[in-house]
Parts: structure tokens; C-alpha cells; sequence
């Protein structure tokens, strides 16, 4: 990326408006954003994304189950880490998007719990002109997300990575630039 995009816009003297977001002339494959602040996990979020999705097993919300596996513990609901990581991943690559066309190569690869705390990182894979909307992009990046063990502090431990599609505005196309907004 030559020239990061400023966090705020001018809009009179002496005024700014805080800017969020990158539009699609501002992508460059390989450029990695790092997601900031993290976020500390906990029973609550866990148990509300559970009743939530109507997820049924025991072993998100059954302390007495969950003692009885593995870990020891209830794990955390994998909608969870998904929706926290693509959520912390909105602010530097669809921000300015026009929707969230899918994930793709999910995987999950180590156990979260409550009091761990999610970062993540994302890598831009490509991105390509809209045939059927010139005013848009198509861009595709690597989100991986990880955790610091809160029983261990261990940190950097991945615990989920994907691909996902997002079609975005160009510059001079957003809705940001119109009315008051």
C-alpha cells in the first residue's frame, strides 16, 4: 500500500469527520493489517451465541458435561470465533463494503474458552474489478486469528483461519461521499 488513507476527512474548517475503512483502489495483494483491540472471550458470550444459533450440545454450556471431555471445560461456541474474528477484521477490509460474499476454507484448529483473548490478522489475497458493477470490487483475504491461552498466557496460538470474499466500493462511488452521511 503507497499512501495509507487518512482516518479523517476534512468537511470545514477547523471540523473532521472520522473516515473508517479502505475502498477497493486501496487493497493491494500481500499487504497484511493486524487487528486491534483484541478481544477477552467469556462464559456469557458463549452461552448467548449458543441460545442464539439453537446449538444443543452440552459441551458449550454444561460445565458438569464439559468436565466429563477432554478439556475439562466448556468450549466455546465456534460462532463465537468466527463472528469475533471477522468482526475485528471489518474495520481494515470491508468497512466499506457492499456485502460479505462468503467464507471459505474455515478451519478451526485449536479449542477457545472463556478468558482467552482473540487477535487477528489478515493478508490480502487479490482482487479483481466487478464484471457487473463497475463502481465495485471483488477482494478475497486471509483472515487467521489467534489466541493468548488464559490459563497458560501462552500467545500467537492460532485458533482459526479462512478466506473471505467481500465486494467493496471504489472511492469515488461509496455512499460516504453523498448527502451528510
Amino acid at each position: 500500500m503507497e499512501k495509507l488513507p487518512s482516518a479523517y476527512k476534512q468537511v470545514g474548517p477547523n471540523r473532521y469527520r472520522e473516515a473508517y475503512g479502505l475502498f477497493y483502489e486501496d487493497f493491494t495483494p500481500g499487504d497484511v493489517f493486524e487487528h486491534r483491540p483484541g478481544r477477552t472471550l467469556t462464559e456469557t458470550d458463549n452461552i448467548y451465541m449458543t441460545l442464539l444459533a439453537m446449538n444443543t450440545h452440552p459441551l458449550h454450556f454444561d460445565s458438569a458435561y464439559a468436565n466429563a471431555t477432554q478439556w475439562k471445560r466448556p468450549l466455546m461456541n465456534s460462532l463465537v470465533t468466527i463472528s469475533v474474528v471477522t468482526g475485528m477484521s471489518v474495520h481494515s477490509t470491508s468497512q466499506n463494503g457492499v456485502a460479505n460474499l462468503g467464507w471459505d476454507k474455515v478451519r478451526l484448529v485449536n479449542p477457545v474458552f472463556a478468558g482467552d483473548t482473540l487477535y487477528a490478522e489478515t493478508t490480502v489475497v487479490s482482487k479483481r474489478e466487478s464484471e457487473s458493477r463497475p463502481t465495485q470490487g471483488l477482494v478475497t483475504a486471509h483472515t487467521v486469528g489467534m489466541k493468548v491461552d488464559a490459563q497458560t498466557g501462552q500467545s500467537g496460538i492460532v485458533v482459526i483461519e479462512f478466506d473471505r470474499t467481500f465486494l467493496v466500493y471504489k472511492r469515488e462511488h461509496s455512499p460516504l461521499g453523498k448527502a451528510n452521511y
